[in-house]
């Protein structure tokens, strides 16, 4: 390294990375426990959607008033992303201490308990104190992004990211499928689930079954995954100083450490850029997930296209068709062509031609009817969804992990991004739906001002995003982390 070389609190985890004629392979034992892991996630977040509303309404949680029950659904699902703020960055920063696969394994156990507890709930308050624990043990989706990032390298990290959005993409087709084919088996199912207790729990078949995968994915973890926070910096951790002539870690500079750093150390200027860029783009996006379904389900004189719930579901089923098939065709060759700034300003650039499509879909069903132009105007959204905003999460997190002031806080800034977007999307929802209701209710512009309000946030968008660097902070592939099988 040259002298002459600046290191100060801004400087980046990685120095410039050395060219490459080909990608390294990956290490596809590992990479396949870990994209195991990560179709956990999806799995057991989604599985509940297609009963928790009928769920909520045979509790008598609403007192018969079908019109909270909406309120009631979003709230169980905002608790999730609450307590997974409060946790997220806490298991992460203890993963970077203990190593990945202590806190992997904790997570498992975890969301195991949490949506056995969820099946067996028979009250509003079992629901919530299921959600609140899976959200408060389940540090996974910080830890396993982090351990990704150890198991590339900048030759084939566009690649291994990939295939985590393919992974979410199966993922958010299999929950829902879960979920609505083993809901109420004494109904579905009689000659097989005829007993009193289906009658009595009729949902938690499909917990039995996600916590069946759940439980196989534990073992296999246990078994098989290697752990990637080396053995020597853990043990370095509970050593004491070895001789008085020693230089004290404290004493170090930021960058020189080579151990976990305090929360204030990680705030330099790479990773509040990053993590702020992440926040917003997943704000946009939760906010979109929110209100597409409701746009699509409302009545045209109210704003949307009057679909019924099998309509929808295939329309957003298509979502994760398009997911999967750009991810595993054409996002790590764009990524290495184009480069990560350019595909992330690309997929922020998107949402606004998706937020003004749909108030003029609505326009064409008020004067025509859903026509073959309404239908066509489905299909660009649901297209550039399914295509590119999901590549843009995978290039914006590079952005994040590559910001890391050092190889031993990967854990800890990945858990600072999760806390940070946890939030946004614990507020994102009740957001866009509440605004939309505003509109509507108050004709605010026509009752479209929740889209030009959504609008004018994706312009924003990208005034943050053009401080993104050209390429990611420069990278370094350290050999303390083995990439191999």
């Amino acid at each position: 390294m040259n002298d002459n070389h600046t290191i100060n609190e801004e400087t980046a985890l990685l120095a410039p990375a050395k060219k490459q004629q080909n990608p390294t392979p990956l290490p596809k034992v590992q990479i396949g426990i870990v994209l195991l892991l990560q179709l956990c996630e999806p799995i057991t977040s989604l599985s509940v959607y297609p009963y928790i509303n009928q769920l909520i309404s045979e509790l008598d949680i609403t007192g018969g008033d079908e019109r909270r029950v909406g309120y009631y659904a979003g709230l169980i699902q905002s608790l999730f992303y609450l307590t997974e703020a409060v946790m997220v960055m806490q298991w992460s920063r203890i993963s970077d201490h203990i190593g990945r696969k202590p806190v992997i394994l904790t997570g498992l156990v975890g969301t195991l308990v949490s949506i056995l507890l969820f099946g067996l709930s028979r009250t509003f308050w079992t629901l919530v104190v299921s959600r609140c624990l899976c959200g408060l043990l389940n540090g996974n989706i910080g830890v396993m992004k982090s351990r990704m990032w150890e198991l590339t390298d900048s030759s084939n990290r566009a690649q291994g990211y990939s295939l985590t959005s393919i992974v979410w993409a199966v993922g958010a087709t299999l929950g829902p499928l879960i979920g609505g084919t083993f809901a109420r088996p004494r109904e579905r199912f009689p000659q097989i689930f005829g007993g009193q207790f289906w009658r009595e729990y009729p949902y938690f078949l499909p917990c039995l079954v996600i916590s069946s995968f759940v439980c196989a994915s534990f073992i296999i973890s246990l078994l098989f995954l290697k752990e990637t926070v080396p053995k020597r910096i853990r043990d370095h951790r509970r050593s004491p100083v070895a001789s008085g002539d020693a230089t004290p870690v404290d004493a170090l500079p930021v960058h020189s450490r080579n151990e976990p750093l305090p929360v204030r150390d990680l705030l330099t200027r790479p990773v509040i850029i990053s993590i702020s860029n992440y926040m917003v783009l997943a704000f946009l996006e939760i906010m979109l997930d929110a209100l597409l379904p409701l746009f699509f389900a409302m009545p045209i004189r109210i704003g949307g296209l009057g679909f019924g719930p099998s309509t929808i579901g295939y329309i957003m089923g298509l979502y994760g068709v398009g997911v999967g098939v750009f991810e595993a065709t054409f996002f790590a060759p764009t990524t290495r062509r184009f480069g990560e700034r350019r595909i992330f300003l690309g997929g922020i650039m998107s949402f606004m031609p998706m937020f003004l499509l749909l108030p003029v879909m609505n326009y064409i069903a008020r004067r025509s009817g859903v026509n073959l132009v309404v239908w066509l105007g489905i299909a660009i959204p649901d297209g550039i969804y399914g295509s590119s905003l999901d590549g843009t999460i995978g290039c914006i997190f590079m952005y994040v992990m590559a910001s890391s002031p050092n190889k031993r806080s990967l854990g800890a800034t990945s858990g600072l991004s999760q806390m940070c977007v946890s939030l946004t999307r614990a507020i994102g929802p009740a957001l866009a739906t509440s605004l939309f209701s505003l509109s509507v209710e108050k004709n605010m512009l026509g009752g479209y001002a929740v889209y030009a309000i959504l609008f004018c946030i994706s312009c924003l968008a990208i005034f943050l995003a053009v401080l993104l660097p050209e390429k990611v902070w420069e990278e370094n592939d350290d050999d303390d982390v083995a990439h191999s099988d």
